[in-house]
């Protein structure tokens, strides 16, 4: 394994041992429906620090779409809205292996061969994958416009943080890998694909949801505390016209400001992403093998992939732990 490669496979470790927790979900909270474009933003914003992913699917698009994409997930043609997180295709593989009999002990041995003390060749790795990102965002892949602009600040934060981010300390690896194939064996949801299909989308982010804040609580180990930031979240309102509206967020990510426009717009008298709803569109229409037709709800937007929204490099970075784990 190249220097680059084996760094690659520790941020993707990193990845990996958030996607642990054993707490029990949150009741979903009852909340006034917002009237008002920057209030439906807001809520998701909540949604996400209460690690609520049931009301988050809920509040991100329609009632009829909502019900579109759960009999879409009990047909196994899509996990939404993981399908919206970084390596969600490589989920139920990270699961099976962290559930796997003696996890614990060959995880730690293959991070203390090819990651312990591996700090310069991980900042090297975590500047070389945000440029490499950014130039993908630019040019490639399912976006609008406004998603690339707020993709690249995000992409920039992040490669800031990891650059700095103890990513080679073995004592935190030693005190992150027991939780995380505990939490993963007690969610339930090892067994492939196949297990969050037949779990249903409601019980399946039920179970996603201590997995969130674990996510959340080991990233802030590493020095990234994302409820705090999302905390610093401010939503207003830039233009409506009738049923749409644009919106500029503002927050801190890793110490970075962040500036985005988000366009808006109502249906039936809700307000909700156009982004989000044009990708969760696509996602109801996927075929059993993974294609999907070319989303409709922006006429202006870039044509779907086959392949999702993904950037290549996270295929290829997913792939590197794994091989790393094989005996």
């Amino acid at each position: 394994m190249t220097s680059i490669a084996r760094a690659t496979a520790a941020l993707t470790l990193l990845a990996a041992l958030a996607v642990a927790g054993c707490q029990r979900a949150p009741a979903p909270v009852v909340e006034p429906t917002p009237t008002e474009p920057t209030q439906a933003v807001e809520q998701l914003i909540r949604d996400l620090r209460r690690n609520d992913l049931v009301s988050y699917s809920r509040h991100a698009v329609p009632p009829e779409l909502h019900a579109r994409l759960d009999t879409a997930w009990s047909e196994g043609r899509t996990r939404w809205p993981l399908t919206d997180l970084p390596l969600d295709d490589r989920l139920p593989a990270f699961i099976d292996a962290l559930s796997a009999p003696g996890a614990e002990k060959q995880l730690l041995t293959v991070y203390q061969r090819q990651f312990s003390g591996a700090n310069a060749e991980l900042r090297s790795a975590a500047a070389t994958l945000g440029l490499f990102a950014t130039q993908y965002l630019r040019a490639e892949g399912d976006y609008s416009d406004d998603e690339r602009a707020h993709y690249v600040q995000l992409v920039s934060a992040i490669s800031r943080w990891a650059q700095k981010a103890p990513l080679g300390d073995v004592q935190l690896a030693r005190q992150t890998i027991p939780s995380l194939v505990a939490g993963a064996r007690h969610t339930g949801l090892a067994g492939g694909p196949e297990r969050f299909r037949e779990l249903g989308m409601r019980h399946s982010l039920e179970r996603m949801g201590p997995f969130f804040e674990r996510l959340k609580r080991v990233l802030k180990t590493y020095g990234l505390d994302v409820d705090a930031d999302l905390g610093t979240a401010r939503a207003s309102l830039i233009e409506r016209d009738g049923d749409r509206a644009r919106i500029r967020l503002d927050y801190t990510l890793a110490g970075k400001a962040i500036q985005a426009e988000l366009a808006v717009e109502r249906r039936d008298g809700h307000w909700y992403l156009t982004d989000a709803l044009r990708h969760a569109e696509a996602e109801a229409a996927r075929a059993a093998n993974g294609t999907a037709p070319s989303p409709t709800a922006d006429e202006n937007a870039p044509v779907a992939t086959t392949q999702g929204r993904k950037p290549a490099a996270t295929s290829a970075a997913a792939d590197a732990p794994a091989a790393a784990a094989a005996p």
